[in-house]
């Protein structure tokens, strides 16, 4: 055996774990990293645990692929705690520490809010999948933004659509969380439908605080109030909690029950086997059983496969969000390059399993959000997805340029916030 002085040997082993920490150093570099958020518990975690599920379904099929041009996916996830400050702390670590390549997620719009300041600040992409604010594509629009689920203005374009073929709806009453997203969700409607019609009038409104345990005093307000329509902003558990707190006060007989942007997710569906009224009016980011196409039923099939269950919403985003980071980096070349990401990625055009046949999403370079088709359907009995017994059906359907913002209108939004 050839025996090394002490002094080599030192210089040996230095030597050696050098060429491990370099050995790690360049692995690391061959991986794309993406930093992941959401909220995990609490009457938000269920778009959480969904998303973190649909984006793995993306890396894994991407990664058994052979990656992005060589490249494998690695995604970080972290809870978001739907806080803001937390967010943005974890934010800034990943950046920092973890040297991630791209940020990702958020359910929250006040979070969403947040995470896009750390993003442009350091050059980060951070891409949206769930989070529905215009403001993140008008008014607070940043170029390393890029939002691959719809915003509130296509929500509330399709819902004026909707509402204008309803001459009976006259009175309208809105109930919604008493922050960014509640209050634009109902903004962009009302805004869009008055004018359409000049025949229609708020005869109230509310805006109880995210995830408010007591709906019982608005509920009364409401029926007193005696709408011709409530419409909700209302997503989540919220929603679920709401109409479990109405439906022994017959509220739903009383009048028409509308939630046009996540008032129809399979969350909703599932926790109210039985209770849940026929005919309520919802809509949502992705739907389960339309469109009908083999995209999106290998979609669903796939997470029920993993997860046992079928996906809320929020998995299909996330699943978006992946795919869309992954065309991008193939696309361009690089995944270290924001400017040249940014160039790409702003033109992209991505098929997603909430497609319907005949057209593809894309994205558009003027605000970097995603133009896709709406559907709004109402609640119909339907035992294919157990264990709701309600399904959404009798969809009408929305063209995806009738619902997107004129380019005119976000120069002047943008401009209206610089006076």
């Amino acid at each position: 055996m050839t025996k090394f002085p002490r002094y080599w040997k030192g210089l040996l082993a230095a030597g050696a774990m050098l060429a491990l920490v370099s050995a790690d150093a360049a692995w690391a570099a061959e991986k794309i990293v993406i930093g992941a958020m959401y909220p995990m518990t609490g009457r938000a975690g269920r778009y959480g645990i969904d998303s973190v599920s649909g984006a793995e379904i993306a890396m894994e099929e991407i990664n058994a692929k052979g990656g992005v041009n060589g490249r494998m996916i690695d995604i970080i996830f972290n809870d978001s705690k739907a806080n803001p400050a937390y967010s943005v702390k974890v934010a800034k670590r990943y950046i920092s520490e973890d040297k991630v390549n791209f940020l990702m997620g958020v359910v929250s719009s006040a979070v969403g809010l947040a995470v896009t300041e750390v993003s442009k600040e350091n050059k980060v992409i951070f891409v949206g999948t769930d989070h529905a604010s215009t403001a993140l594509t008008t008014e607070k629009f940043q170029p390393y933004y890029f939002r691959v689920s719809n915003n509130t203005y296509q929500s509330a374009a399709a819902a004026a659509f909707y509402a204008n073929d309803k001459k009976e709806w006259k009175k309208y009453y809105v109930i919604g969380p008493d922050y960014e997203y509640g209050h634009r969700t109902w903004e962009d409607f009302w805004m869009l439908l008055q004018k359409k019609r000049k025949d229609v009038q708020l005869v109230g409104q509310a805006w109880p605080k995210l995830f408010e345990p007591d709906y019982t005093p608005y509920i009364t307000a409401i029926l007193k109030a005696k709408p011709d329509v409530l419409v909700t902003t209302f997503w989540g558990g919220d929603t679920v909690a709401f109409i479990k707190q109405a439906l022994p006060y017959k509220l739903f007989d009383k009048m028409k029950f509308y939630n046009y942007d996540g008032g129809g997710n399979y969350e909703l569906l599932e926790a109210m086997p039985t209770g849940l009224p026929k005919g309520l009016i919802l809509s949502a980011r992705h739907h389960l059983n339309w469109p009908n196409t083999k995209l999106n039923q290998e979609f669903v099939k796939k997470f029920k496969a993993k997860t046992g269950r079928f996906p809320s919403y929020a998995a299909e985003g996330a699943y978006a969000g992946v795919y869309f980071i992954a065309e991008g980096v193939r696309q361009a070349g690089t995944a270290e390059d924001p400017d040249k990401l940014v160039a790409v990625m702003e033109k992209m055009k991505i098929k997603l399993p909430e497609d319907p046949d005949g057209f593809t999403s894309y994205m558009r370079p003027i605000d970097h959000q995603i133009v896709q088709v709406q559907a709004i359907g109402e609640t119909v009995p339907n035992k294919s997805y157990p264990p709701a017994t309600m399904m959404l059906g009798n969809f009408k359907v929305y063209k995806a340029e009738d619902i997107i913002p004129s380019e005119a209108d976000i120069v002047a939004a943008r401009k209206a916030v610089k006076k």
